[in-house]
């Protein structure tokens, strides 16, 4: 049995997507489903029973015969404000499973974030020594808890109290298909290949950074099939640990990113530039780019989507189709 927290959301289904396809069944999906479409994200998958978040606590006591817990589940909301549900579903719910993991000797594998860097200027690798994630500034509420847990999940590493496996998964810009349950926080791809599609302008926000032209901002955009691929990997290496980057490791502008999916339209993409909003000025990176080198050590080693590929399979196999879900 696999327990795969957030696993009707974004990256959560896929995951289910791809375990089913390896023949996975045994999973049981925690998570809340809402009066939204949500519920499609996992239309087509199979699984073995479906627990709500404040249940998986009670469920897993005195259980046995869980192989893994994966913990994609979170709120992820860049934007967040209320701290002590940030603390509640980030924080407090990662160290009950943490130590349950340990108690019964379950691998856990859970979703840290690029957001733990900050502004950047600490730098994008992935050195999980405490002299190095002491310097890093996370610039909002959800990459702070994230950055939190993480401090405190290696805390224990040293002292040995941890899963016999533990990885903790830094995802970066990730898109694809199964986001359209996020609203305002799913990707540029998923919000405008219909307007590109009917020859309307792009918003993107001009810049206010020195060194920086109109659109030029960048991110480390990943697909999310490259992301579940990673982990589907780690369930079959027990022996990898620790805090690691996942991203492409390759920056590309968000100008890259809209002409993409231009390229998977075959039609032109026009821009037009607006003023970001002051509110977010002051907290927004202008660069992101995963350093790869510790996955890739660890024995990782299958190639990872380029942008426009990645682009092109997510608009053309499912945003421009009838069922875009996967």
């Amino acid at each position: 049995m696999i327990i795969l927290t957030g696993g009707a959301g974004f990256i959560g289904s896929n995951i289910a997507a791809d375990l089913n396809e390896a023949g996975r069944t045994d999973i049981v999906i925690a998570d809340a489903l809402g009066i939204d479409a949500k519920w499609r994200n996992i239309a087509k998958r199979r699984f073995s029973d479906i627990v709500f978040p404040d249940e998986i606590e009670p469920f897993l006591a005195g259980r046995s015969g869980v192989t893994a817990v994966i913990h994609m589940g979170a709120n992820s909301s860049t934007t967040a404000t209320d701290a002590d549900e940030i603390v509640r579903s980030n924080f407090r719910l990662s160290t009950r499973l943490w130590d349950w993991c340990t108690r019964t000797r379950t691998p856990l594998v859970y979703a840290s974030s690029a957001a733990t860097y900050g502004d950047g200027s600490a730098g994008f690798v992935d050195d999980d020594s405490e002299e190095a994630l002491g310097r890093l500034r996370p610039m909002n509420l959800y990459g702070w808890s994230k950055h939190a847990f993480d401090r405190w999940a290696l805390e224990r590493a040293r002292r040995g109290a941890a899963p016999p496996q533990w990885v903790g998964l830094k995802f970066f810009n990730v898109y694809g298909p199964n986001e359209t349950h996020k609203g305002d926080m799913q990707s540029l791809v998923a919000k405008n290949t219909q307007p590109i599609a009917e020859g309307k302008s792009i918003r993107m926000f001009k810049s206010h950074k020195e060194g920086f032209a109109d659109g030029e901002q960048s991110r480390d955009f990943v697909y999310v099939k490259d992301c579940t691929a990673v982990i589907l990997w780690l369930l079959t290496n027990p022996t990898v640990c620790g805090l690691f980057n996942l991203g492409t490791g390759k920056a590309r502008s968000f100008k890259d990113l809209m002409l993409a999916v231009g390229g998977a339209l075959g039609q032109p993409v026009a821009f037009d530039y607006v003023d970001m909003p002051v509110e977010i000025r002051a907290q927004y990176q202008y660069f992101t780019q995963a350093e790869m080198t510790k996955l890739r050590r660890a024995g990782y080693q299958a190639p990872f989507h380029s942008l426009e590929n990645g682009v092109r399979d997510y608009v053309q196999r499912y945003l421009t189709t009838t069922d875009r879900y996967r």
